[in-house]
């Protein structure tokens, strides 16, 4: 009886631990670098356990905001006892004071090292929108042998 009431109080410690792990991770930011070229901005957001169809961009006034629902895959044969990753993450980066971009051409592209790359195209003059949403889609083994070069090579060969 002593050993069921320890491993029950042992559950719920690691539940109550896990949720909490789970609700900080979910109050900090989603990290991400903010890149710019010629003709474009590039924010590098990391959304780890991430498909496309988890992730939600846009673009408000000067700041791309992301949101990233992820979802617990079930496995055959385990119990959760420790549910440490929060589900549901948001970041935000605010481009330059003097960025005149046109969102409504934006994409953003989540790779296979589980990071959501949003590339901003730059516009002359005073252009700009205020709102868009972003369509994001995923990159295949096919689309970076494709590519040659990716963004973060790119980004490599800067520094």
């Amino acid at each position: 009886m002593m050993r069921g009431i320890g491993e029950s109080i042992g559950n719920a410690l690691f539940e109550n631990l896990g949720r909490a792990a789970g609700r900080v991770q979910e109050n900090k930011p989603l990290p991400a670098d903010t890149l710019e070229s010629d003709d474009a901005y590039l924010v590098v957001f990391d959304a780890p356990g991430a498909t496309a169809s988890d992730i939600q961009v846009r673009y408000v006034d000067d700041r791309v905001e992301v949101r990233v629902d992820r979802f617990r895959d079930f496995h055959d044969g385990f119990e959760m006892r420790y549910p440490g990753r929060g589900l549901a993450l948001d970041g935000a980066v605010t481009l330059p004071e003097d960025a005149r971009v046109d969102p409504s051409t934006a994409s953003a592209t989540l790779k296979d090292n589980g990071t959501l790359h949003v590339r901003v195209p730059k516009v002359a003059g005073e252009e700009g929108g205020d709102e868009d949403a972003v369509e994001v889609s995923d990159e295949t083994a096919d689309e970076i042998a494709d590519e040659g070069t990716d963004a973060d090579d790119a980004a490599d060969a800067e520094e």
